[in-house]
């Protein structure tokens, strides 16, 4: 049996949580957010837009069913941190490859367990997301040494890091679309093309000519990390390739995105949305929808050309949007997370039908 590591998570306001460290151990810095899924931990492990971020785990038992390599959401994990009440050491699931210790050794991603998650919790929801740092220099740092590493934390360059190096297609016979992906889920591509969809994949930050050269049906923006106001020179690609004229559509960070290019604002949520239990109505049909979701940047300030079509139920926040006149669609939350469990698939299929439309129209 491994010897127990002491470890301690700090955070910005002082407040200080002691327990073990597991994974790869090494001093990490990230923005603390807490996620509230009970199952799914390894979606959450390697969904990219958990870059630059130490996640905390409400759900108190995690790594119960080990870690499968089919259900990876990316290619690796790209979080900062990972927190759990307690980790399971002896998984029991027919699909299970490794354990969870293991895989965070594989990644060099710090895990801190034996803390008390829901205390944790009712900080980050009290006080605001605000950054932290697991170490296990245990009561060895100064507090101009916590600062230090606070003011050194940045996390703007988390679409740069997470996006794919170079273009790539995955073949279909059904409508063509061009994938601008600034951390895309896995998910989202394997839904898009089990419905036939052959997708041209770029890196996120392909110039707009580059992409309209392979001639797409529409224009498809997937999730991704960080602020997207962080990413202006994003936004300008996609002001480009909403005046083609072609459907623009989009999930998550490519909703916002795409908000900001149609001349809308984005504003930072207190501690944001995680997790797989988020109630969202259609504004249509009145109709609510138990969502996946995970960011900490909502939409605001919706111009006149611009419509909701999907409003959290908790906060009010807006959860998705359409322009009055063209094929412009998005919504913030995750229909490839199948959290109902299959509810929001018909998002994709809505969003093959604006296409359609758009086809005959043109």
């Amino acid at each position: 049996m491994e010897k127990t590591v002491k470890a301690e998570l700090i955070l910005e306001n002082g407040t200080r949580f002691k327990g073990s460290a597991f994974g790869y151990i090494k001093e990490t810095v990230g923005e603390v957010v807490f996620t509230t899924g009970m199952t799914g931990y390894q979606e959450t492990l390697t969904d990219p837009s958990f870059a630059g971020q130490i996640v905390t785990m409400t759900y108190p038992l995690i790594g119960n069913y080990g870690i499968n390599l089919e259900d990876m959401e990316s290619k690796k994990p790209y979080l900062k941190g990972f927190i759990v009440r307690e980790k399971c050491d002896v998984p029991n699931n027919w699909r299970c490859e490794m354990e969870l210790d293991g895989f965070l050794k594989q990644h060099k991603i710090m895990g801190l367990e034996g803390i008390d998650t829901r205390a944790l919790t009712r900080v980050l929801r009290d006080n605001g997301t605000m950054r932290g740092i697991i170490t296990t220099r245990v009561d060895d740092l100064t507090p101009s040494q916590i600062q230090q590493k606070f003011d050194t934390y940045t996390n703007k360059f988390a679409v740069k890091e997470t996006t794919c190096e170079e273009p790539y297609v995955i073949s279909g016979k059904g409508t063509h679309l061009a994938v601008l992906d600034c951390g895309i889920k896995h998910g989202i591509l394997r839904d898009l093309n089990k419905r036939g969809c052959k997708l041209s994949v770029f890196p996120a930050y392909t110039s707009a000519e580059d992409i309209l050269a392979v001639e797409p049906d529409a224009i498809f923006l997937g999730n991704g990390p960080g602020d997207p106001q962080d990413i202006p020179e994003i936004t300008e690609v996609v002001k480009k390739l909403i005046d083609s004229g072609i459907p623009v559509l989009g999930i998550c960070l490519g909703h916002q995105l795409i908000s900001l290019a149609l001349g809308c604002n984005t504003k930072r949520l207190k501690f944001g949305h995680h997790g797989g239990n988020h109630p969202v109505k259609d504004v249509k049909t009145g109709r609510v929808y138990i969502t996946s979701q995970n960011h900490n940047f909502v939409v605001c300030d919706l111009t006149d050309e611009v419509e909701p079509t999907f409003i959290n139920v908790n906060d009010g926040s807006i959860e998705g949007i359409r322009h009055k006149t063209k094929p412009i669609y998005s919504v913030q939350f995750h229909p490839e997370a199948s959290p109902g469990p299959l509810d929001t698939q018909v998002l994709f299929d809505r969003f093959l039908k604006i296409i359609e439309e758009a086809k005959k129209n043109a």
